[in-house]
């Protein structure tokens, strides 16, 4: 489970698939207001993380607010083996291979992510796929380096991400095509409120790249680069050093990547529901294959 601070407690950014949080329905957005019975109104972000923490099958008291409902949840601690990528080939009936569409959804930038997508690309490949969604939904973040290689697998040329402090831009990444195995064919990328961090800075990317056209609703907006400082409590004090800029020069903090179109509300975050709602024409989610990847 990732979380975030918040005036009102802490917020959950995304829960791990398969593991625990999201078994018991935890949902990005929902507020931890207390941890074994700690309030978390005035406990920082590194407190509530150690404070989650603990041995396998031990055990977690939270309280949880989801909108106006609060609840009680007992959570067990797990060990969680996370692929960081799902696939699938999403065929229209009546088309041609045009319309074989490779959905592919990365869950987190750990140290595999770039590789799996790339494996991903090109088992696609490998069946026709013409055309590529990225599904970055409740994909919280990770390492930054897989983020920055992972733009790179889908852009040969522009900036990825500007690292910017108070005296303007410290550093550029940028792509510079040595990684690029899918720059051409058409991208769609989705997003919603819990894509955060690596997940904002590929969005962003892309977007102001115009290397894809994004789908969903504004991303969580976590644009700060912090360093923690230890205290002599043994407390620690995080401070912002830098932080993220888009291509465009959009600071992405509390304010998150705008997509360019929204999904339908009723949208699913997985696979197999992404390819219903694309073959039946008649379903509330239905987006239309042959508009998906149109800039207008």
């Amino acid at each position: 489970m990732a979380i975030n601070g918040s005036p009102s407690g802490v917020a959950v950014m995304t829960a791990t698939p398969g593991g625990p949080a999201e078994k018991a329905g935890i949902l990005p957005g929902d507020i931890i207001l207390a941890i074994d019975d700690r309030s978390t109104e005035d406990m920082d972000i590194y407190d509530a993380a150690e404070r989650l923490q603990g041995p396998e099958g031990s055990s977690v008291d939270l309280s949880i607010r989801s909108g106006t409902n609060t609840r009680h949840v007992v959570l067990k601690r797990q060990t969680v083996t996370l692929n960081p990528v799902r696939s699938r080939m999403c065929e229209i009936p009546g088309s041609k291979d045009s319309s074989k569409i490779g959905y592919i959804k990365l869950t987190t930038f750990n140290q595999n992510a770039a590789e799996s997508v790339k494996e991903a690309i090109k088992t696609l490949r490998d069946n026709n796929v013409k055309s590529f969604v990225l599904d970055l939904r409740n994909n919280s973040g990770g390492l930054f380096p897989e983020g920055i290689q992972i733009a790179k697998i889908w852009m040969d040329k522009g900036v990825i991400v500007y690292i910017c402090d108070s005296q303007g831009v410290r550093d550029i990444y940028e792509a510079d095509g040595a990684d690029t195995i899918a720059a051409s064919e058409p991208l769609v990328v989705l997003v919603n409120k819990g894509t955060a961090s690596a997940s904002e800075i590929l969005a962003g990317a892309l977007k102001d790249n115009k290397r894809a056209v994004v789908y969903g609703e504004p991303t969580y907006g976590k644009g700060k680069i912090q360093s923690v400082f230890g205290l002599s409590d043994g407390s620690g004090l995080a401070v912002t050093v830098a932080r993220y800029e888009t291509p465009a020069h959009t600071d992405i903090d509390k304010v998150g990547v705008i997509p360019d179109r929204p999904l339908p509300t009723s949208f699913p975050t997985d696979e197999d529901g992404f390819c219903s709602c694309l073959k039946d024409s008649t379903a509330a989610c239905n987006l239309n294959a042959a508009q998906l990847f149109a800039r207008s």
